[in-house]
């Protein structure tokens, strides 16, 4: 059965664009430079031109390029149980490898990966097999990858293209040309065929010359070589950045729907009102270069834990500098910590420094920050919540008037979701997802919703087979596009 077309098609954006948020999310989600999937797609498009391939592979082999870490934030708690700190284990993955006595137990996170992955394709409208390679992904030519152990002609050429192009900008980058080469030597005839070796050492000097010479065009290079595409909705790059924390799911949306309010509240044009809400969507890109165990930690973080989180925003602002039509959302976006009074991050800024759509945002997303329970914290009610941000203006650290038509104002009506997505779950399987979605267990479900763990288990199976999913992160994304969460 398919899935609902996405909900909130109000909020739509370019299929580029959204391609390129995601993308930043992924390199920050991997530990990598901000431009390391642009790099890796512009090597891959060089390579497979050089092989002969034809144009429309080019194009997919790009799409696949920028989509590979699409799946991160999806699998991040997993990752973050296997290795401690989600980030710094990936960046370490690929700069060294998988170490040895975590091969056999990352099969669960790579089948979440390629699940959510391919998904995300699929909302974006792109070619199908796209969306068959970012399912792949982890896949190896010589039936040695993850998660199902295909091989030969069921990996897709794209997927060669793309680890081989990963592990060149990697290792170039990390260590030398030297290094990457003799590494893509050793695996060659097993990550991809043998044959192309000799077009790599041939030709790998003079692209990696070209990018270090013109970094800049990394973007257009490959965008120019992508087809055109309709336009996404923009609540997809909230919920992928969402899934980061099982906590958060929906939480960007809630923002979102919360700052619009109070935009509209306080008579701002519509224009305005439609740009708050699009940065209170993607407010959270830069909470992908931050552990699990930072966010996870219960109580206050430490000041080391402090000074990543300052960075959280800062890595919102860079995405600004990358993302076309969602360049001054972003901006916006950046402002999401900042204070009235100087007290907030990353810049400080205070005042007249802190546009109205930057207020807004603020407010909104502490507001809907201090409702959202936490590991070892339970979420604030809306009473108390409102007391606490109301008692925060008056003592100068959020706008008076924003938070009056925040919290005073009439709440905004949320959009319904399109006909044909009633009735696709049950209330009770909706239920079930929303527990799941949170994080909690099969037995937490059970307990909460006052039925046995066995029948939640079979709520999860009827979800997953109507949803067309295996793992609970896609089901969560599916349904939080399709409006049904």
């Amino acid at each position: 059965m398919p899935v609902p077309a996405a909900h909130g098609a109000g909020s739509q954006v370019q299929v580029f664009d959204a391609v390129k948020a995601l993308a930043f999310v992924g390199d920050l989600s991997m530990g990598q430079p901000i431009d390391h999937s642009a790099r890796t797609a512009w090597l891959a498009v060089r390579l497979a031109a050089a092989l002969g391939l034809d144009a429309q592979l080019q194009t997919h082999v790009a799409y696949v390029s920028l989509l590979r870490w699409s799946g991160c934030t999806a699998n991040a708690p997993e990752i973050a149980d296997l290795m401690g700190d989600d980030v710094n284990g990936r960046q370490a993955m690929l700069a060294v490898g998988m170490p040895a006595h975590l091969s056999g137990l990352t099969g669960p996170a790579a089948q979440i990966h390629c699940e959510v992955s391919g998904d995300v394709a699929r909302t974006l409208g792109l070619p199908l097999p796209v969306e068959r390679a970012l399912r792949r992904i982890f896949e190896t030519l010589d039936g040695g990858g993850q998660p199902n152990a295909l091989a030969g002609s069921e990996v897709p050429v794209e997927v060669q293209l793309v680890q081989v192009a990963g592990d060149l900008e990697v290792h170039s980058r990390v260590y030398s040309l030297e290094h990457a080469l003799s590494g893509l030597a050793a695996r060659a005839g097993r990550q991809y065929p043998a044959e192309w070796l000799p077009t790599l050492r041939e030709n790998a000097a003079d692209w990696l010359h070209t990018l270090e010479q013109d970094p800049a065009g990394v973007d257009s290079l490959t965008l120019a070589e992508v087809l055109p595409a309709p336009t996404a909705p923009l609540e997809l790059i909230a919920d992928v950045i969402d899934l980061k924390l099982p906590w958060l799911t929906g939480y960007s949306r809630r923002v979102a729907e919360a700052a619009q309010g109070c935009a509209v509240q306080l008579g701002l044009p519509e224009a305005q009102c439609s740009r708050i809400h699009r940065a209170a969507l993607i407010h959270g890109m830069g909470r992908a270069a931050v552990p699990n165990e930072i966010w996870n930690l219960p109580g206050r973080p430490g000041d080391a834990a402090m000074e990543r989180l300052r960075l959280v925003p800062y890595w919102t602002a860079r995405a600004a500098r990358r993302i076309g039509s969602l360049a001054d959302e972003a901006d916006i976006a950046s402002y999401a910590d900042e204070r009235l009074d100087g007290s907030g991050f990353f810049r400080g800024a205070s005042g007249d420094a802190i546009g109205i759509e930057g207020r807004v945002l603020s407010a909104a997303a502490q507001w809907a920050m201090w409702q959202t329970g936490r590991p070892g914290r339970a979420g604030l009610g809306e009473a108390d919540a409102t007391r606490r941000l109301r008692d925060e203006a008056t003592r100068g650290r959020f706008d008076t008037k924003v938070v009056s038509a925040l919290t005073g104002g009439p709440v905004a009506a949320p959009k319904p979701g399109p006909d044909h997505a009633a009735g696709l779950l049950t209330d009770r399987e909706i239920e079930v997802l929303r527990r799941i979605s949170h994080g909690e267990s099969n037995k937490e479900a059970a307990r909460t919703l006052g039925i046995s763990p066995s029948t939640v288990r079979a709520h999860l199976e009827n979800i997953f087979r109507k949803l067309e999913c295996t793992t609970r992160a896609a089901a969560t994304l599916k349904a939080l596009t399709s409006g049904l969460l």
